[in-house]
């Protein structure tokens, strides 16, 4: 099966500048450093020991940072490379600010580029996170003796079902990891039926936050907001917006004084949504649009990376998206530390644990249809915010799995 592989991502090598160019054509691509990902790099090696995380996008790198802060007062550490495959990750990475930390486009992972990534670099130990899993990069690293981690590890049902049809490549595979932190129980459990040897369950890393963010909120924005009845839809995909518009037309019927902000997962769709939503006759303000905000406005629409936390600050009703289609959801920590109530919908098999938490907590709901969605913003619109006890817990939670994953990699 490991040889089908080769072939199969030698095939999409050669295909690769086609799918560049129609991926820098919608603006998916850096058009100076797409280069990276078929192995010309754009930033230099520091000399000493380099450590390297790979996460797939903006979630994945979202979750490591608190980790990466914390390496990065260790002395031993001279640098560190995180590597990703999605424009919007790496803009999240260049907001920061880290001292030793740089970023490139994770390289195609056919083997020759990914030998010339590893010789470049050196690293002395790789992170996967989540479910990132490529083949020949892993063998590479293995046949280097460079340690391999798995970190807050996700193998999903509908994953280990797929992995169980090739019972002997998923333990040539996962047999290479020196470590599997996993993100749930369930993981973990998966994890060695796989063929993982050494695997441990701390708590879901996603838990943890940074200790050096700082959140700006547009005073504007926040101004406007305090005169209305609001709630946002975060990281939504696709017909999730048409169903957010609904929604907002029948709580107008209530509330007429009513915004609804919606922060679409991927922001190079929002002309096709504002015009989805012109066409249910909503007003609608896109957020980097020079002209003053209309009274009148329905649909305040993000169409810029980096706001969301300044909204969550804010809005304290949020519906989270990716769970009204097969997608398995979207992180609902985030918004739950700020403070927020959270509704989502049945597809939540990426975060199921968390959620069976915060529901216990009474943080978050199950959205059964558009009716009931209605019903339930009715009734929570105008209450405040849950508990700070609650606030208090996550962050307790996140700091205490945060120490425990650092201690068991340094």
């Amino acid at each position: 099966m490991f040889f089908i592989y080769k072939v199969l991502i030698n095939i999409i090598f050669l295909f690769s500048p086609i799918i560049i160019i129609i991926r820098l054509i919608t603006r998916k691509e850096n058009t100076k450093r797409f280069i990276e990902k078929f192995g010309f790099f754009t930033k230099k090696r520091a000399s000493g020991k380099l450590i390297w995380f790979h996460g797939a996008s903006v979630g994945e790198v979202q979750s490591i940072i608190p980790l990466i802060e914390k390496l990065e007062k260790d002395k031993k550490i001279n640098q560190i490379l995180i590597t990703s495959n999605t424009l919007s990750s790496s803009f999240i990475i260049n907001k920061l600010n880290l001292r030793k930390t740089i970023h490139q486009f994770f390289p195609i992972d056919c083997n020759y580029i990914s030998s010339k990534f590893l010789n470049y670099w050196k690293p002395t130990k790789a992170f996967f996170v989540d479910s990132e899993i490529w083949p020949n990069t892993i063998n590479n690293l293995f046949n280097k003796k460079i340690p391999i981690i798995l970190l807050n590890g996700r193998i999903t049902k509908k994953t280990y079902n797929r992995w169980t049809k090739f019972p002997n490549f998923s333990k040539f595979i996962f047999s290479k990891f020196s470590l599997c932190l996993s993100a749930s129980n369930e993981s973990k459990k998966f994890l060695k039926k796989l063929g993982a040897n050494n695997v441990k369950f701390f708590g879901n890393l996603k838990f943890s936050q940074s200790e050096n963010q700082i959140v700006k909120v547009d005073k504007n924005l926040r101004k406007f907001l305090l005169k209305k009845y609001s709630w946002c839809a975060s990281s939504t995909h696709y017909n999730e917006e048409k169903f957010c518009g609904l929604t907002h037309l029948e709580l107008k019927k209530k509330y007429k004084n009513l915004l609804t902000i919606i922060i679409p997962r991927h922001v190079d769709r929002v002309d096709q949504i504002k015009s989805d939503l012109n066409n249910l006759n909503l007003n609608v303000h896109l957020d980097h649009s020079k002209n003053k905000i209309k009274p009148d406005t329905d649909i305040y629409l993000v169409n810029s990376y980096g706001k969301t936390k300044s909204i969550f600050k804010i809005c304290k009703n949020i519906f989270l998206g990716g769970s009204l289609i097969n997608h398995g959801g979207q992180n609902p920590l985030e918004a739950a530390r700020y403070g927020c109530r959270i509704f989502h919908g049945p597809h939540i098999s990426n975060f199921k644990e968390i959620y069976g938490h915060l529901q216990k907590k009474n943080i978050s709901y199950l959205v059964k249809n558009q009716n009931h969605f209605t019903n339930l913003l009715q009734k929570k619109l105008y209450k405040k915010n849950y508990s700070r006890k609650s606030i208090k817990y996550l962050n307790s939670e996140g700091t205490k799995v945060l120490n425990k994953i650092f201690n068991e990699i340094c």
